[in-house]
């Protein structure tokens, strides 16, 4: 168990200093659930591990999780925001969050959210193309107003991860190629083009890396290129690392330290701009699923139990893929708790199945559990991340509720959709009534 939980005197698991059982009947279920003394935490380690630099600045990637009470958390723990489309700076927005603190990313920006950005005057645009870096000088301009940016490089890093969220490699969607030359290219235009000022340069190797080695394998290929830059005289001071720390999904992941993971980056850092006689950069890290990951837990209803025999046991819950499609994208592993009886002895292997209308609509495999009965609350852990944040409304399903809980009291972060939420944009033409 993770976080502030611990088991009750009623044998309910309890997060926060709050029962799930008694969650579940208060806001109903599917439900996820915050804890915030989990995600304070985990930011008061990060900052503790950037001490050792004079000039740093921790990013939280929004894409994991943001709502604008996510943002207003952000906001009062003093952290920086990564943004990376129009929505999530408008829900920033929404939380009064200070822009100057707002990175805006985005693979293909469109020209309504560079406008957007640049009339809300957040702090930095990280560009990702040359056709973008065109786009926003020609907004700026007609705008009349000018823009700091970083250029999102790829530095052929290729981290242990799974392939749907390695970001670094030379072969990437993402940002310009050092390698290629794209890097170099994209800096000598930035130069020229006028209203945008290029501060510094960014990278992301992926995401849910449990090892040191590809984070100085990329510290040490952008330290490389701010060294030749800077010998041609563009002189660039910051150096954006990005994300990717994995977290504990199952007993058997082995993290890293928050701590030691940003001294070694302090480290890294300082002793690759002691090597090509750069002064030391300010660092930027964003931490978005660790942060947050480990922080979430969802709370299900067990329903339907089959049992095949010689076969396996189906345990089926009221969510499933809907609200985290993770299972099904990635193979992402989880463990799961029975909250409502956590002291039972007698357990049991199940399979848990989601209520979405696909085979592949599964959370948990093969996992050994108390007895189950339709009606007990079913938790899985570390769900803070990529969950909400992906969730879909497939077979016209209402996405969950989210609450916060803090020292014994819970409050609502996201209220529950309701049917009438599926329908509200929906639309008959004349022709067919």
């Amino acid at each position: 168990m993770t976080g502030t939980m611990t088991i009750n005197q009623a044998g309910h698991l309890e997060i926060g200093g709050c029962d799930t059982v008694t969650l579940a009947r208060q806001y109903g279920t599917p439900l996820y659930v915050m804890d915030e003394e989990a995600v304070r935490r985990r930011a008061e380690q990060y900052s503790q591990s950037l001490r050792g630099l004079e000039d740093s600045e921790i990013i939280y990637a929004g894409k994991a999780l943001l709502t604008v009470g996510i943002a207003a958390l952000v906001k009062q723990m003093g952290l920086s925001l990564d943004v990376v489309s129009g929505g999530e700076l408008y829900a920033a927005a929404q939380a009064q969050f200070p822009m100057e603190k707002i990175y805006f990313h985005g693979s293909n920006k469109s020209a309504h959210e560079l406008k957007m950005a640049v009339d809300y005057g957040v702090g930095r645009i990280v560009v990702d193309s040359l056709y973008e870096l065109e786009l926003l000088s020609d907004i700026l301009v007609q705008s009349n107003r000018e823009c700091d940016i970083l250029l999102r490089l790829t530095p052929g890093v290729e981290a242990h991860t799974h392939s749907h969220i390695q970001t670094g490699q030379s072969d990437s969607k993402f940002g310009f190629g050092i390698a290629t030359g794209q890097a170099k290219a994209g800096v000598e235009a930035a130069s020229k083009l006028p209203n945008v000022h290029l501060r510094g340069i960014h990278c992301h190797i992926g995401s849910q890396i449990f090892e040191v080695s590809p984070f100085k394998a990329a510290v040490e290929s952008m330290m490389d290129f701010l060294a030749e830059t800077n010998n041609a005289g563009y002189g660039l001071r910051e150096l954006d690392i990005g994300g990717g720390l994995g977290i504990r999904h199952t007993p058997e992941d082995d993290t890293l330290d928050i701590e030691e993971y940003g001294q070694f980056l302090v480290k890294t850092v300082r002793q690759a701009a002691q090597a090509r006689g750069l002064p030391i950069p300010k660092l930027m890290i964003e931490p978005g699923r660790s942060l947050v990951g480990e922080a979430g837990t969802t709370l299900y209803a067990v329903g339907t139990i089959k049992e095949l025999p010689g076969i396996r046991t189906y345990v089926s819950v009221d969510g499933g893929m809907g609200d985290n499609p993770r299972v099904s994208l990635y193979g992402a592993e989880y463990t799961g708790l029975a909250a409502s009886k956590m002291n039972a002895s007698e357990t049991k292997v199940y399979t848990v199945a989601g209520k979405c209308c696909e085979s592949g609509d599964k959370l948990l495999f093969d996992v050994e559990l108390p007895v189950l009965v339709p009606g007990d609350i079913l938790a899985v852990p570390a769900t803070g991340a990529y969950n909400y944040s992906m969730a879909s409304n497939y077979n016209m399903l209402p996405r969950p509720a989210m609450v916060s809980v803090y020292q014994g009291k819970s409050e609502l972060l996201v209220e529950r959709e309701q049917y009438h939420d599926l329908v509200r944009l929906h639309r008959i033409p004349e022709r067919w009534q």
